[in-house]
């Protein structure tokens, strides 16, 4: 096990090297623009000390008003870790022993409820979609399958432009939802994006006209992003179609999976996701007896490759 795991690390390695597409000097520019126009207080700024690679990711050193703080970016330039906490070497030096994250009990029904909340560009959220899909595809009406959006967007008006369509596919088209977000996944996320895969599932643009006005006018949707004084922290505009949701079950970034109204942890495999949905029901129907991928999909826009079954969330 100890021989596979190191190969499978070097593997890694490997991978994330390949995917550093920017200088140093370039990643410093971007990663200190960054912190200093997103991250820090007004009236505050950072430096940004040095920049190396490791592992594949950028290593940023960043001295913030005299306290040096390690961050990571990804090759790319598009993910900003802001802080790195290695949970069992910080927990060996409090002198304790680390115990495994706790699980909330979920209560069974006939029909589980699963609420996923995402933002439609988040690359952990499409993550999850990613490995939600196989398994609403497989257990089809047995459940209650709801895409559902944080009450904030982080990734500008081409995100807000897109869930309100996907709100609206959902509400109205919903047997083309599955279809339109396979397609939507598989794109790369651009401004023509959601308009090709719209055209390719067939939907009735009509009927989702009608509904995006509806609910613009409902949610002062497009008003929330032009009122900058009115977004979240002063940093993001609010979308609010389901903050009622998202403050009832305590939703704080994308993704979040809500089971039968409990917000749940869980990996982005589509086999753990069967698993834990499946723990839902007062009786499992067969089926919950397939075997689905145990890799997680990798991060972001398309369909191509895996990633880490991690935690880790736009929020």
């Amino acid at each position: 096990m100890k021989k596979f795991i190191g190969v499978a690390l070097a593997i890694s390695a490997v991978f994330l090297a390949g995917c550093t597409q920017m200088t140093e000097d370039a990643a410093k520019e971007r990663a200190s623009n960054f912190i200093n126009t997103v991250l820090m207080a007004p009236g505050t700024t950072a430096t940004v000390k040095e920049v190396t690679i490791e592992n594949g990711l950028f290593k940023v050193l960043v001295d913030a008003q005299g306290k040096e703080i390690t961050s990571y970016m990804s090759g790319d330039g598009e993910i900003f870790f802001p802080s790195v906490m290695e949970i069992d070497k910080m927990t060996e030096e409090k002198g304790a022993v680390a115990a495994p994250p706790a699980v909330p009990e979920i209560t069974k029904t006939e029909k589980p409820v699963v609420d996923l909340f995402i933002m439609s560009h988040c690359p952990f959220g499409t993550q999850m979609e990613k490995g939600m899909i196989p398994v609403v595809k497989q257990l089809k009406d047995t459940i209650d399958f709801n895409l559902k959006f944080v009450n904030y967007a982080m990734h500008g008006e081409k995100e807000i432009k897109e869930q309100l369509n996907e709100y609206c596919i959902a509400k109205d088209q919903n047997e083309k939802l599955i279809p339109y977000l396979e397609c939507f996944l598989g794109t790369d996320g651009g401004d023509e994006a959601g308009e090709t895969c719209l055209a390719e599932t067939e939907i009735d643009r009509s009927v989702l006209t009608t509904c995006t006005e509806a609910a613009d006018a409902e949610f002062s949707i497009m008003a929330n992003l032009e009122d900058k004084e009115g977004w979240l922290n002063g940093r993001f505009p609010k979308f609010m179609i389901y903050d009622a949701e998202n403050q009832e079950f305590g939703v704080q970034g994308s993704p979040s999976l809500v089971i039968n109204g409990t917000k749940i942890p869980s990996g982005r495999d589509s086999a753990g996701l069967l698993a834990v949905i499946c723990s839902a029901f007062e009786e499992k129907p067969e089926e919950c007896d397939a075997e689905l991928s145990a890799e997680a999909p990798a991060p972001g826009f398309g369909w191509e490759g895996t990633g880490a079954n991690s935690d880790a969330s736009c929020g």
